[in-house]
Order: C-alpha cells, then structure tokens, then sequence
C-alpha cells in the first residue's frame, strides 16, 4: 500500500481500524480534497485558470463533441432550457390536504403548492438531472437563498412525486410542505457536482459558472495545458501534460474514488449513513465491495474500464461482455493465470451482467438501478449489504 494510503485522516482513519479489508485503499472526498494537487468538486482560487471546453477542440474534437451530449454534460441546467419541463408543461400530485404543481409557460416554469387555505408559488431556477430517471430542481425566494422543491419529475412516473429524501407526509405548515432550506455549504457542494468552476475563492460563483460536467470538472483548469499545446514549450512543471490532471494515471483505489467524489465513494456513503438499496445509486460504494475487486483493487474494474466518460452510457448487456472477459477463461478446460484469474462461468460467456449485475429497484427513484457489487446474484436472495 502507497505511503499516502497509509495516512489516517480525521475519523476516516478512526473507522479504518475496525472496516473490512477492502476499505482500506479507499479514502473520503473530504480527505482527498485536503491532500496537495487537483480532485473533483475542489474550489479554485480564481477563475484565471479556466479557458472553457471550446479551447480542447483543436487537439480533442472527437471527445469534446461526443461528451457534450452526455447526461453528465447535461446534469445541471438554468430551468429556461429544461427540455422535460417544456414537453411536459403541466405537471402534478397531490397528498393528504397538499397539492403539488409545476406549470410552464415559455420560459417560465412555476412551481406552487395549495392545501384548502393556501397557497404559495415561486419560479424555479434550476434543474438537476436530464431526466433518464429523474430531475430535481431549485428555486430562490425573496431573501436571495435556494430552497429545494419537495416534488421532482420522475421519467417512469411520467410526473411528479417527492423528491429522493424528501418525503414529508405531515408537515408544519405549507412553507414544510413546499421546500427545504439549501445551506450555502450544500449549494456548493451540490453545484461542484453538477457544474464547472462554481466554486471559486471559497464562495459558489452562480453567475460565470459552466452548467453541467465538462472537460476541466475532471481534468482541472486548462489554460496552462492549452497554453503550452499553442506555443509548444515546457511549462513550469516540465510539460503541457503536466499541465492537466489525467485521472488515467491513477491507482486503482483512487480512480473509483475519483468517480466516487460525485457519485458515492465507499467512505462518502459510509459516513453519510445510507444503507440497503438506496446504495445501489452509488456504483463506486457497489463495486469495491465486489470479491473480485480485491483488497487494492484491479485496473480492469475501475469506472472508466467499462464506461468512457466521453460518450454516451451504453446500456446493453453485451457491450460489457469483453470487460468481463478481460479477467474470466471461457471454459472449464482452460487454466487459471494470472491475467485471467476469473473462472469460467458454467451457463454463459455472453450477457454477463444479467446475472452477475442484478437490477435492483431504489423506490424513492421510482427506477432500477444496475448493482455494481459484482456477484452470483442467487433468486430471493437478502439485498447484500
């Protein structure tokens, strides 16, 4: 295990201690952020160092044009453009005595709540998600503070329900029922997932960030890099590959972590408290507690091995068969190396995630999400945890 590994960091490496084995390569976001160099969802000094997508074009056409239609390009957006409130412009549920609205018109999306003797609207400024399960959304009252509708759109639903977590079936008062106060801390943190260069000098800079996840949320600022690439010379840190962060060049271990920082590192679930299926949303939490990722984890299991953050998620089964096979023979009659360490599967050498990555339903997502916890998944078998 690497020196920086073996570093305790606050209670993470309290708990360390006491976990299974594989946690131990693992750390928390918050503990990645606090080491020297470049992770995502870091706040930048100044916003100096950003040049916008567009400056990658010259050398990577092909990424930049496949990853802008990619739902993590598309994750955060001004509710103006959100292409689900638009097609559906009258959306609603209704609970107990609360009755929940959103209405568009134009550009303009309103979002109400009424019981028998109230009722209260606000237009919302923001949407999270591009809707392939769900989408979120957020809005400003008089005061300048976000709040957090209590009702989100559901693609299976086709409408709205509460929002993940949200649910608040006897609430206080109708202001209880519409919204939740967003802490200025959570807004950035909420944004640094979702957006590009938000948080710049300690402070959420909502008016000059990049909606949505491009090239510097992953890669860091890009104006040393493309600088160098123009003029052809050394930078300070001895060239213009130095000049980006690659996540390509990462330890196993850190490379799940790094996806981990904004879709559920092991540690990040772990110490927020979620349990059973709920974790299922969170691919990097499911896929170290694999047996096969082992206890410092394999090259051939990180994120990006399967899925290339530049193109769209492919969604069949077959298209991760090759994966599959990197570490598992083909038959019986075929020896166990050290490259294909993976016996061979006595049903099939095709469709492997149908059965070795189980759907699971999340009820609050009203959707089924792939279980990374790669496994003989056997019928009627307990969610394992």
């Amino acid at each position: 295990m690497s020196q920086k590994h073996q570093r305790c960091f606050g209670l993470v490496g309290l708990l360390l201690c006491f976990c299974a084995p594989f946690a131990t390569a693992q750390l928390s976001t918050e503990d990645h952020l606090a080491e020297p160099g470049f992770w995502p969802t870091q706040a930048h000094a100044s916003r100096d160092g950003f040049v916008g997508s567009q400056a990658c074009a010259p050398c990577h056409a092909a990424k930049l044009a496949t990853q802008r239609e990619t739902p993590m390009a598309r994750t955060a957006m001004p509710v103006a453009v959100a292409e689900i409130l638009r097609s559906h412009p009258a959306l609603s549920f209704s609970i107990n005595k609360f009755r929940y609205q959103i209405d568009t018109h134009a550009t303009r999306s309103l979002y109400t709540v009424s019981d028998e003797n109230r009722k209260l609207s606000y237009p919302l400024t923001w949407a999270f998600g591009t809707g392939r399960v769900a989408q979120s959304y957020l809005f400003k009252k008089e005061d300048g503070n976000f709040y957090e509708s209590r009702a989100s759109y559901f693609t299976r639903l086709a409408n709205l329900d509460f929002t993940p977590a949200r649910a608040l079936l006897s609430p206080s008062s109708i202001e209880d029922a519409m919204y939740r106060p967003v802490p200025s801390a959570e807004i950035q943190r909420c944004f640094a997932c979702h957006s590009t260069a938000s948080n710049i000098g300690g402070r959420f800079d909502e008016q000059h960030l990049t909606p949505g996840v491009t090239c510097e949320a992953c890669h860091g600022p890009g104006a040393n890099h493309a600088k160098a690439m123009d003029e052809s010379v050394p930078t300070k840190s001895g060239s213009a590959k130095a000049a980006i962060f690659n996540s390509a060049h990462l330890a196993p271990a850190d490379a799940v972590d790094f996806c981990g920082a904004c879709h559920g590192s092991w540690w990040d679930v772990k110490l927020a408290g979620v349990k059973g299926v709920s974790t299922t949303r969170s691919a990097p939490y499911r896929l170290v507690t694999s047996k096969c990722w082992g206890a410092k984890g394999d090259p051939r299991l990180t994120c990006t091995a399967c899925h290339d953050p530049h193109k769209q998620l492919q969604t069949e089964a077959s298209a991760y068969d090759s994966k599959c096979l990197s570490c598992h023979i083909t038959s019986s009659e075929t020896k166990l190396s050290a490259s294909h360490p993976g016996a061979a599967c006595p049903k099939a050498i095709k469709n492997c995630t149908t059965c070795h990555m189980s759907k699971v339903n999340v009820p609050e997502m009203h959707a089924d999400f792939t279980d990374h916890r790669i496994r003989i998944a056997r019928p009627g078998e307990a969610f394992p945890e």
